[in-house]
């Protein structure tokens, strides 16, 4: 299930992680305010990157962790990932992740990569239901969830603590059926 490595859409290739995308990776988790709502703080070591491809890389051999590079295809140029995580073959379930360069938010970008990776789950994967799981006050998140169909499942109080903050999650779900539905309405 991990063979398709390289998604399109109008504007944007989405591919397995390489090396080459060290400096884009860093600089984007490297960002306090891409890593705001994360459960992680930013990064700091340079050679988080390095590592965090050669997960990822070995994720898509294996064929249950999907990180995707946003690639602009104008500019060949990596502006972000998304990632389809924590596949749950048996139940048919993953959860989704994403995020996006600071100068790229607001361009409709994520909206096209997120579409892609949830046509990819469900027609490809066979998957049957995704999951996210997003800080409350994280509104251009939950818009962009909501967008998809996404639909608000739950809140978890003090679910994460990044940073030595606490923070709330909120859940969001989507299946398939209601993908389906939205493609043929």
């Amino acid at each position: 299930m991990g063979s398709i490595k390289t998604l399109s859409t109008a504007r944007l290739t989405l591919r397995s992680p390489r090396h080459g995308d060290e400096d884009a990776l860093f600089a984007l988790h490297s960002d306090p305010q891409v890593m705001r709502y994360f459960s992680e703080p930013p990064w700091t070591d340079p050679e988080r990157a390095r590592r965090q491809i050669d997960d990822d890389a070995a994720g898509f051999e294996r064929g249950d962790f999907f990180r995707f590079a946003l690639v602009l295809k104008e500019t060949g140029q990596m502006i972000g990932n998304c990632t389809l995580f924590a596949v749950h073959r048996q139940n048919r379930r993953a959860e989704i992740g994403y995020a996006l360069q600071r100068q790229h938010w607001g361009k409709g970008y994520m909206i096209e990569a997120l579409t892609a990776l949830v046509n990819h789950a469900f027609n490809d994967l066979d998957l049957n239901r995704l999951e996210a799981d997003i800080d409350p006050r994280n509104d251009p998140s939950r818009v962009c969830l909501e967008r998809l169909g996404f639909v608000s499942e739950g809140y978890m109080r003090e679910r994460w603590i990044v940073g030595g903050e606490v923070c709330d999650s909120e859940l969001f779900g989507l299946l398939r059926r209601e993908w389906q539905a939205r493609a043929t309405g």
